[in-house]
């Protein structure tokens, strides 16, 4: 597969995922940053290599070669995090673009000796699952923070929102995979919530909390 067609295929994998069913062109337009008819182009080209399910005017869906193709594509772009991460001492804001790059290299003995140099992880920098070699993945039961009630306690064990902007706004705030979150309280006007961070009292606005996903401890 070509950069482009691999692209399209996470694309329409985290969209899938997202959403729990097909999706139309445009939501992969919109996604991709392209033209509705580039995308029916590629689709076409796709579909011929029994990676998509596509009818025009139909949603869109991957194929059981597809989902696989596509979870492989995942799992070295999570790696990669990984190992920016844990080995070369990138902040977990920093990696998501070197991945984009590195997650196109072909070669599976590389990511498979990846992955046991790196001990064989589950999971990503930011809490997302790494499928294995085969593609399966291991969930966790975890909440969005905002639907917490009070005095319930979490550990954050990932995050929605995973751009730039909003992980370094954690760091400042000491918030990390593994930080243990109590829910204090939440503000009835403005929905703001009211949190305990390391022993320290926060207020955290709506939309960050509806962004961290914790496990209930």
């Amino acid at each position: 597969m070509t950069f482009s067609e691999e692209n399209y295929l996470k694309s329409i994998y985290h969209l899938t995922a997202a959403l729990e069913t097909e999706v139309s062109t445009n939501a992969i337009a919109e996604i991709m940053e392209t033209k509705a008819s580039s995308v029916t182009d590629m689709l076409k080209k796709l579909a011929e290599k029994d990676l998509v399910n596509y009818k025009k005017y139909q949603g869109v869906s991957l194929t059981e070669n597809g989902k696989l193709a596509a979870k492989m594509i995942v799992r070295k772009h999570r790696l990669w995090e990984v190992f920016l991460v844990e080995k070369l001492n990138f902040s977990w804001d920093e990696v998501h673009d070197i991945a984009e790059q590195l997650e196109h290299i072909k070669s599976e003995q590389l990511i498979n000796r990846l992955d046991d140099f790196l001990g064989n992880p589950t999971e990503d920098p930011h809490g997302d699952p790494i499928p294995d070699a085969n593609g399966r993945i291991i969930k966790i039961e975890k909440h969005l923070l905002s639907e917490l009630s009070d005095n319930q306690t979490g550990v954050c064990v990932g995050v929605k929102d995973t751009s730039s902007e909003f992980l370094k706004y954690l760091d400042k705030q000491g918030i990390a995979l593994g930080s243990k979150i109590e829910f204090l309280s939440k503000e009835s006007f403005d929905l703001s919530v009211k949190i305990k961070v390391n022993d320290i009292e926060l207020s955290i606005s709506n939309k960050i909390a509806s962004n961290l996903f914790v496990k209930l401890v």
